[in-house]
């Protein structure tokens, strides 16, 4: 049942939280707790999947239904329960090795089929919980414990492959900007279909200060831009930066400079179909002119996998008669073997 009145309280186990001091997981952990209580959706009627890592160990920190899943197979068990479970809010938890390296195959199909699930995916661009291996998410060059002469492969870009497997819904957030990651987690709930937020942790025993030319507090406000659906692309400390249009790609200006005024700054529109400018947004890396983009980058309706498949048995039953599955296996031609 939704709209009841709930507190952070009442989302959190009574497990203690195993997560080494200083984990930014500690910040997104408190957060969904947040988030699920401004949602109204029962324990009850909320259920946790994860696969295996650090992240992973999160639906031990719910007060919901739960399942530790196996490595890589978090999207798999989460299509497979929400399907059977039409009712039930599902979030899926995965690391960004979990999520995109050996579940990388199901991550994409969980995306294209647009299952009714919300997936955060923690990426800290390493395996914290198998002690500093580099990810699919590390950058070329890294230097870590399986790879000490620098890897020698790009790296996936997660919201690369969400709008390469055409999905509906992206959002990004770091660990530290609480209410900017209360705000998208409530909005990947709301959203129906898969929704995908990307969650910029920080590991502080093998990968730490990853994200810091981004996210330290110094420069955040100039390499960060928080969009918002139907409001200005404004950044900067005093929001005196805004992003326009230069021929078919983004151009970050300064507003009174160049000759660029406030009206030239685009506004932002989540809920457009088209994915061109939803792509470009999210492929801004915050390390050059263009700032990284938070808040919630596409929310687009579609037809919704669960739904089909629901609507899809109702059907079948209906014009065949079927009450259960061993109906529809004995209504075609059988025989016995002997």
């Amino acid at each position: 049942m939704e709209n009841e009145t709930f507190a952070p309280a009442n989302f959190k186990s009574d497990q203690a939280v195993r997560w080494c001091p200083g984990c930014g997981d500690h910040a997104i952990l408190n957060t969904l707790h947040k988030a699920m209580a401004a949602l109204g959706i029962a324990p009850h009627r909320t259920a946790v999947i994860s696969g295996i890592g650090c992240s992973s160990r999160l639906p031990y920190y719910m007060n919901t239904y739960g399942f530790h899943t196996i490595h890589g197979r978090a999207a798999a068990v989460a299509t497979g329960y929400k399907v059977a479970n039409p009712d039930m809010t599902v979030w899926q938890i995965s690391g960004d090795g979990d999520g995109l390296a050996i579940g990388g195959n199901h991550f994409i199909h969980a995306v294209r089929r647009n299952v009714d699930i919300n997936i955060i995916l923690f990426n800290n661009k390493i395996y914290g919980l198998t002690k500093g291996q580099y990810s699919p998410t590390s950058d070329r060059g890294f230097v870590s414990k399986s790879s000490p002469y620098g890897t020698t492969e790009d790296p996936f870009v997660p919201a690369e492959l969400v709008f390469g497997a055409r999905g509906n819904f992206f959002a990004r957030s770091i660990d530290v900007e609480l209410d900017t990651s209360r705000e998208v987690m409530i909005a990947a709930a709301r959203h129906k279909g898969t929704s995908v937020v990307e969650m910029l942790q920080n590991c502080v025993i093998f990968n730490n200060g990853i994200h810091s030319a981004i996210t330290d507090r110094e420069v955040r406000a100039e390499r960060t831009i928080t969009l918002r659906h139907g409001e200005k692309m404004l950044f900067g400390a005093d929001l005196q930066k805004g992003l326009v249009r230069d021929g078919f790609l983004l151009k970050a200006v300064t507003i009174g400079e160049g000759g660029y005024t406030l009206d030239d700054v685009l506004v932002h529109d989540a809920h457009t179909p088209s994915n061109f400018l939803h792509q470009q947004l999210a492929m801004m890396d915050g390390l050059g002119e263009l700032p990284l983009a938070l808040g919630v980058i596409r929310d687009v309706e579609a037809p919704v996998y669960d739904a089909g498949v629901a609507a899809q048995v109702d059907d079948v039953r209906a014009r065949k008669g079927f009450s259960c599955l061993r109906d529809m296996i004995l209504a075609g031609g059988t025989w016995e073997v002997k």
